[in-house]
């Protein structure tokens, strides 16, 4: 299967612009991505795909391959699509590589690319709740699965709900499972899900998977022991970098 992984990074964010160009350590958030994207078995291409000239002048700077997107996108799914269609090259597989994981493993992309045999149309990462903060926290999707390892539902909300016991044993009676938010897209699927409107469960939840499963696509989900550490805020950024930078 030829894989092409695309790292999305817009300029604008509300709580943290320019976030990509982050120092962090002596190179920038989106360096570090790139760097660690190619570390990875299994990608053909790792290409940036950014919506700003700053960014794309930096990416080629350091000996990065970057495509320039438009502004308008609401998502990087619709971000990677266009990266698609400007390098005009046929791939099976493209890879949605978040572009504010600085500190994303190798083995979370390998781990992914693994299950991309041509018959799933569409791939994600999950990973098990361990404490009882995480799964109340409504800024971390949770997922539940079928008995073939798909995607039934995601959700901000705990799920599911475990009527018979109080919610301090749900632990130790389920296993939950948050969403890691790298995906994989089989290259027509891709093609076909960015022309679909925004879907009523998508609009509800803010969640953009959701327009995915309600048009009926599959989401196959992968189990990783490796957790994400995203960065949205400056204040995640000394977080993240006090943890990983010692």
């Amino acid at each position: 299967m030829k894989l092409l992984g695309i790292i999305p990074a817009r300029h604008a964010s509300t709580r943290f612009p320019a976030k990509a160009l982050a120092d962090i350590g002596g190179k920038t958030m989106i360096q570090r991505v790139v760097e660690q994207a190619r570390k990875a078995d299994g990608l053909s291409r790792v290409v940036v795909a950014t919506d700003h000239p700053e960014i794309f002048d930096h990416v080629r700077a350091f000996g990065g391959e970057v495509v320039l997107t438009g502004t308008h996108h609401q998502s990087g799914t619709d971000r990677c699509f266009e990266a698609l269609q400007t390098l005009g090259e046929s791939f099976d597989y493209v890879m949605n590589i978040q572009g504010d994981e600085p500190f994303i493993q190798p083995q979370q992309i390998e781990r992914l690319a693994s299950v991309l045999d041509g018959t799933t149309e569409l791939a994600t990462l999950v990973k098990r709740v361990e404490d009882a903060e995480t799964l109340v926290n409504t800024s971390t999707p949770k997922v539940v699965l079928n008995a073939r390892g798909e995607a039934l539902y995601f959700s901000r909300q705990t799920i599911p709900f475990q009527r018979d016991a109080p919610p301090e044993d749900w632990l130790a009676n389920h296993t939950y499972y948050k969403h890691i938010g790298i995906y994989a897209y089989r290259a027509d699927v891709l093609a076909e899900i960015t022309q679909l409107p925004p879907s009523s469960l998508e609009k509800a939840e803010a969640l953009e998977q959701l327009r995915w499963l309600e048009n009926g696509y599959r989401i196959r989900a992968v189990v990783t022991e490796f957790d994400s550490h995203g960065i949205d805020t400056p204040d995640d950024l000394r977080r993240v970098a006090a943890r990983f930078l010692v």
